[in-house]
């Protein structure tokens, strides 16, 4: 008999959330730092400069944020999985027994549970109740050094797509090309995100875009308002 492998998306979550935060942040952040700096009218370079600083700035601002984060939930695992391994050691047949009484809670007949806990404590007692107690699992783990590089580096790339359309544009045009072009890759990155993820493509362009949108009007806003002519 052969055997039907299906393809699961969940392995995906740790790097798809770190990419997907990076570069949205890389752009959005980016974006309207650069549209904001353009509504007080300062000078092309102060905006250009104004863009390597954010890029540069955000990308280690990312990786820190997410190593420390991720680390954070990785000591608490490990700490919680020092805390089972001792219990075990100590009362395994107890521990057996709340391994059973969970997995009653979850529709097996009781001798049913007896057995599978029985069977799985013998295969893998740590395993087991990090899974099925603790609900940490491969796919799940904590990767503070994955999340930091991945974070830094597609916020980096996010960032410099806008900045790349400051170099190159005309100051007359600067802020409608620059709100244009980050809106469009705020939308393909939603899209893409929701497709690698299994979501609905379109609610995942139109939130990232929708937010985007938002943040850089603000910023517009604030420029406008509070800048001065140099």
């Amino acid at each position: 008999m052969s055997i039907h492998h299906e393809t699961h998306r969940t392995h995906r979550i740790g790097w798809l959330r770190a990419a997907v935060l990076g570069a949205n942040d890389g752009i959005v952040s980016t974006a309207s730092l650069i549209v904001g700096i353009a509504a007080s009218h300062a000078a092309h370079k102060d905006i250009v400069l104004a863009g390597i600083a954010g890029l540069v700035a955000g990308a280690m601002s990312m990786a820190a944020g997410e190593y420390v984060s991720v680390s954070s939930q990785a000591d608490t695992e490990q700490a919680d999985l020092k805390r089972e391994r001792k219990e075990l050691a100590e009362d395994g047949h107890r521990e057996q027994k709340e391994l059973a009484a969970i997995y009653v809670s979850r529709g097996l007949d009781p001798l049913l549970a007896d057995q599978v806990a029985e069977q799985l404590m013998n295969h893998d007692a740590l395993g087991a109740h990090a899974r099925d107690e603790l609900g940490i699992s491969a796919t799940g783990t904590a990767r503070p050094i994955q999340a930091a590089l991945t974070s830094a580096v597609t916020f980096a790339v996010g960032a410099a797509l806008p900045l790349l359309i400051v170099v190159f544009a005309p100051d007359t045009d600067l802020i409608v090309l620059v709100s244009s072009a980050s809106l469009l890759f705020l939308t393909l990155l939603g899209m893409l995100a929701a497709y690698s993820g299994g979501a609905g493509i379109v609610k995942g362009a139109f939130r990232v875009a929708f937010w985007g949108a938002l943040a850089m009007g603000l910023t517009a806003t604030v420029g406008s308002v509070f800048g001065t002519v140099v």
